[in-house]
């Protein structure tokens, strides 16, 4: 019998996440997470779900990562799933930044080690932890093909017009400078997944994907291709998320140093972590924010409108990038599930055929689903995202037996 089960490891810092699936059928067989590694509140919870099982939960000092897929290990052999199963075809691991040199999955070696190690540089908070991971899934199981997914290699095929910024050419090149984009797992598996439910090829389809949760990002994808994405040397680019601030004038960074005496790392804390709607508002959970709008919260009406009117221009400059649109889709926690968010971020672009039905927006469902009205030129729908399936799917076609 062949091996049909896919291990999928998101590796953080401190944290792992794991899912088993079964691509006979892409079925999940468990799910779960390890987190605060290192410290002595390290907890995993681990829910078998291929036989009903319970949720379990364990607490107790995990110290590194190497321990961390042990105990994962053992919980998944307490349901019969372990890493020594011979039904276990392949690890695929979450790989932040691919750079240039990785455009696909890849079975990973040392030569692939060694290149995710020297993008480090693009990745300092990503990479790293990613490595941990793999090398010890690959210590623990080293006679396993171990296959690396990469958030970037779904947007290595913009053109360069997209791609590079306006700066020296040979510094960019020696710095690895250019517009790299992530969440492109999730941008693969929803554009895809848009053209399914339009019923129709990929290849037939033009989509423009927002990707909105407490990290957001937009791409513009032709015909099955990304052609352009909000992303760009390092996720800071582009939309309004949670706690970034997206598109900013890089002389603010300057004045910031030169004014304000700020150190380069405190700006890039206050880029990263204290702006977006939390620096805006105080606020990073859309639910609140929302229902402090609605409580007439000035601040935090003024924060929803600032990341619709990122959210707004994007949309009209990917119309613009693809010339002619098909679908706009919605996807992650706040796109599946903040319907307010829907609403104002098509709201008067009836002139470029999109418009949301109220009464379909409203509706709450897993699936995916149209939310504009019967005959729109332009589709909108909600389609939820699944990036572990999207690793798995990657990984096992590389594996399997042809």
């Amino acid at each position: 019998m062949n091996a049909t089960r896919v291990l999928v490891l998101n590796s953080g810092s401190s944290s792992v996440k794991y899912q088993l699936l079964d691509m006979r059928d892409n079925s999940r067989l468990a799910v779960g997470l390890v987190e605060r590694i290192g410290e002595e509140t390290s907890r995993l919870k681990h829910t078998p779900l291929h036989c009903g099982g319970q949720a379990r939960e364990s607490n107790g000092p995990i110290p590194d990562h190497e321990a961390a897929l042990k105990a994962v290990s053992a919980e998944l052999a307490k349901d019969g799933l372990g890493l020594d199963s011979p039904e276990l075809a392949a690890i695929g691991h979450r790989v932040v930044h691919g750079g240039r040199s990785f455009t696909e999955p890849t079975v990973i070696d040392e030569a692939v080690l060694a290149e995710i190690e020297r993008l480090i540089p693009v990745a300092p908070l990503h990479n790293p932890a990613n490595l941990t991971g793999i090398r010890t899934a690959r210590a623990l199981r080293p006679d396993l093909p171990q296959v690396a997914v990469f958030d970037t290699a779904f947007h290595t095929t913009m053109p360069e017009s997209a791609a590079r910024y306006a700066i020296d050419v040979r510094t960019a090149d020696e710095y690895r400078i250019r517009r790299y984009g992530f969440h492109g797992t999730s941008h693969a598996f929803v554009s895809r997944a848009t053209a399914e439910l339009l019923g129709r090829a990929p290849e037939d389809v033009n989509v423009i994907v927002l990707h909105l949760g407490n990290g957001a990002s937009a791409s513009a994808v032709e015909k099955g291709r990304c052609v352009d994405t909000s992303m760009g040397l390092t996720p800071l680019e582009g939309l309004v998320m949670g706690t970034r601030s997206g598109d900013l004038d890089p002389a603010v960074i300057f004045h910031l140093a030169r004014v304000g005496g700020l150190s380069t790392d405190e700006i890039d804390t206050l880029l990263n972590k204290r702006s977006g709607l939390i620096g805006l508002c105080g606020d990073n959970d859309m639910r609140e924010i929302r229902r402090r709008v609605d409580d007439g919260d000035e601040r935090a009406q003024l924060a929803f409108d600032i990341y619709i009117h990122r959210l707004r221009k994007y949309i009209g400059a990917y119309y613009a990038v693809l010339g002619r649109v098909d679908a706009v889709a919605f996807t992650a926690g706040v796109g599946e599930n903040a319907a307010p968010v829907r609403e104002a971020a098509i709201a008067g672009l009836q002139e470029l055929g999109l418009a949301v039905d109220a009464g379909l927006n409203a509706v709450r469902s897993d699936e995916p689903r149209l939310i504009s009205p019967a005959g729109a030129r332009v589709a909108v729908a909600v389609v939820p995202t699944d990036e572990e399936l999207e690793i798995a799917t990657q990984t096992y076609a590389l594996v399997a037996p042809k």
